[in-house]
């Protein structure tokens, strides 16, 4: 029977129980923008687009629920009592109410402010709240400059179609938005598709009731300029004129299309009935009654500020969004032509008859595998080596693993394979002492989890030949892609780093000579100080060091291994999260190289641009496309943003198939581009944010150990070499 544990030590668990599950800050940020980013875009369809526009209009119904008064009275409609029938009000003579529809507009709202300003003349301006919330200035220009505001609801949908919690909606969005620009609330409304108080029917007399019990005077009109048509100057102003010195109130529009005609005819209109005797007056004054607007204070006002503020944020960062999207659209496109135009250049040189680095390298090599915790793997690493068709040495350099890696290689008592132990110390320092014990002036370095092909050494090695390499690039593939995140990878690996290295191969930039595979001329590290510790890319520091160094670095593409890809999402995220990080210190600390002339400055002027738009700015825009795709299906327009999106995709194909062609792989896993293209694109953008956050708060990142599970044996392995490798008993 166990002792139960005293409750001050029970509750020091559950507090640490409880701060590991506490979300880290570097989690937090990324987030939250991801969040914020989402609501703005949100926001910003909300008002743009139709996606809550309903654009059904009703046809004409009887008339016979609708007041005698209403339907033969004035256009002015007064049903805000609930206890008197409603009240139908006309325009006194020589009296004039312009009013102007679905506005305002950044291009003609203010020519036809110009023209009422010109001729000291009033009128209503029913606005509609979208239109109002993308520029509040001009709201507030109506209203400084004397003009009456009315709503035109949010959306502009035909009300007798909605129900009252829409309308109650509409109307709220709207007096929301006149808040924010403004400082006011109003109490003019006028329907959509509205035309004279004759037209009232069963269908639109309720809604007019409904707007009234809230508080509103209905306003329609009784002469209709019919601007909307644009039939020509003259005749608008014909529609417009009224008949015998009587009162009127005009339907114009300041928005919805080109009001040229409009604006044109006001400069001649309004002259022309002020001399005969017409006054242009808002409809409160022309009634005598009271003004519409009412001022709005305290919460009401701040959250319509709000709102107002969080539009123009919204169309702000949209804007800048779309200018990222072109970006990233000029930058894709180029880097698949590139890798296209490029990587066939490649193959060509590669296949071209009499094509050599110089004489066949036939002399021993060294190959380096620092091993932390492979207990799982490194059987099948060094069965891989050992069955090299090249004469290698063989160093395993166990880093302080607390498993028993180092036995498991000394048991297997192979020929020219070496075990070097060290306290834990980090792979840099691992590689440099593999390499103070090596014997080879070439050395070779891979990973504690990876398996070589028997020629993938010999073909790593050739390029030496040229006395101008110092370094060589071989050909990582992922060995356990039966998965679907390891398919992705899969096709990662092949599209994404083999064949832009074969692009950058021609430009003589490699950036990166990745760790599972790669191999070094002795003298060159010597000259660059060996594996540097600065960075958590280190296979990318000493890239770029070498570039600076004067030396080649150059690609084989034949010299293939099999690596053991991240099998979950955390994994990954951890991987891709150091190689990120990792790339942008490598970039900060080479920075210099743009300034330096020689090997170094073309590597800093070239190399370095490639790198940091490729790897770094690109993948950070790339869901720009992914994220508008959206958009473009919520918000619309749907059929245009589904065709530009399958085309970056079907590029994103060819490309695809093209690498996997060259790089004699079936075609199959191609099945999961598009897949990978929404899901996967969107982890890595996640994961690079992190990084950007995470250097740019100078936060410090550590090696994280990734979870092997041995999967990845050598071509050709039997079961009985697997096993005999896993055997822990000791050798007699």
């Amino acid at each position: 029977m166990t002792t139960p544990a005293p409750r001050g030590r029970r509750n020091n668990h559950r507090k640490k129980q409880t701060r590991r599950r506490r979300l880290p800050m570097r989690y937090m940020l990324p987030l939250l923008f991801l969040v914020a980013l989402l609501a703005m875009l949100m926001l910003r369809g909300y008002v743009h687009s139709e996606i809550l526009a309903d654009h059904r209009i009703q046809h004409p119904v009887g008339t016979d629920r609708v007041p005698d008064e209403v339907l033969e009275g004035g256009p002015v409609i007064d049903a805000r009592s609930t206890t008197e029938p409603a009240k139908s009000l006309r325009i006194p003579d020589h009296k004039i109410v312009l009013t102007f529809d679905d506005g305002p507009d950044p291009v003609w709202t203010p020519k036809v402010l110009d023209e009422l300003k010109k001729y000291d003349a009033h009128g209503v301006f029913f606005v509609t709240g979208t239109m109002a919330s993308r520029y509040p200035d001009l709201v507030a220009r109506m209203v400084k400059e004397g003009h009456e505001v009315g709503l035109h609801t949010f959306n502009h949908p035909d009300l007798s179609y909605q129900s009252t919690s829409r309308i109650d909606w509409e109307l709220s969005q709207n007096q929301l938005v006149l808040a924010g620009a403004a400082g006011i609330r109003t109490s003019l409304f006028r329907p959509p598709y509205s035309s004279y108080a004759d037209a009232m029917d069963n269908k639109s007399w309720p809604v007019t009731q409904y707007i009234g019990s809230r508080g509103y005077l209905t306003v329609v009109n009784n002469t209709d300029s019919e601007d909307w048509k644009r039939p020509g100057v003259r005749s608008i102003i014909k529609r417009a004129t009224p008949r015998h010195g009587k009162g009127a109130i005009i339907l114009m529009h300041d928005s919805g299309g080109d009001r040229s005609q409009t604006v044109t005819a006001l400069g001649k209109f309004l002259p022309k009935m002020q001399k005969q005797g017409y006054a242009f007056a808002n409809l409160t004054d022309a009634l005598g009654a009271p003004s519409a607007h009412t001022p709005v204070t305290g919460f009401d006002l701040w959250k319509g500020k709000a709102f107002v503020y969080a539009v123009d944020v919204s169309d702000h960062i949209t804007d800048v969004m779309v200018a990222g999207l072109a970006v990233i659209g000029v930058l894709v496109f180029a880097r698949f032509g590139l890798m296209l135009l490029l990587s066939f250049a490649h193959a060509r040189r590669v296949r071209r008859r009499g094509f050599h680095w110089g004489e066949p390298l036939t002399r021993p090599v060294t190959v380096l595998v620092p091993a932390y915790n492979e207990s799982k793997c490194i059987a099948n690493t060094v069965h891989s080596l050992v069955a090299s068709d090249y004469p290698v040495e063989v160093i395993v350099i166990d880093d302080g693993s607390t498993d028993d890696t180092a036995d498991i290689v000394q048991r297997m008592r192979l020929p020219n394979v070496r075990v070097v132990r060290q306290r834990n110390a980090g792979k840099p320092a691992a590689l440099n002492n593999g390499i103070a014990h090596a014997r080879n002036d070439i050395i070779v370095m891979m990973d504690g989890d990876t398996v070589f092909e028997p020629s993938t050494v010999r073909e790593l090695v050739q390029p030496f030949g040229d006395p101008r390499v110092g370094a060589v690039a071989g050909n990582a593939k992922v060995g356990n892609r039966d998965s679907l995140i390891g398919a992705w990878q899969h096709i990662e690996y092949v599209m994404g780093f083999n064949l832009d290295r074969r692009m950058y191969d021609l430009l003589r930039c490699m950036p990166t000579i990745p760790g599972a595979v790669g191999a070094f001329r002795r003298d060159a590290l010597d000259r660059i100080g060996g594996m540097s510790e600065d960075t958590l890319a280190e296979d990318t520091d000493v890239t770029m060091a070498l570039h600076r160094d004067g030396w080649r670095v150059v690609y084989a593409e034949n010299a293939r291994a099999w690596t053991e890809a991240p099998e979950t999402v955390q994994q990954l995220w951890s991987q891709r999260y150091r190689w990120s990080y990792g790339t942008m210190q490598a970039i900060w600390k080479h920075r210099r190289a743009v300034i330096e002339r020689g090997p170094s400055g073309r590597f800093g002027r070239v190399g370095l641009p490639f790198v940091a738009l490729f790897m770094v700015v690109a993948p950070l825009l790339a869901p720009l496309i992914d994220v508008f795709l959206l958009y473009g299906i919520v918000f619309g327009p749907t059929q245009k943003t589904v065709v530009a999106w399958l085309g970056v995709l079907g590029v994103q194909l060819v490309c695809a198939a093209y690498a996997f062609r060259l790089d004699r792989e079936r075609m199959t896993h191609l099945i999961s581009l598009p897949l990978q293209q929404v899901l996967y694109r969107q982890l890595m953008y996640v994961v690079l944010l992190q990084s950007w956050i995470t250097a740019l708060t100078g936060g410090r990142l550590r090696w994280q150990k990734l979870r092997r599970t041995g999967v990845v044996e050598a071509p050709g392995a039997t079961q009985s070499q697997s096993r005999r490798g896993n055997d822990r008993r000791p050798v007699a």
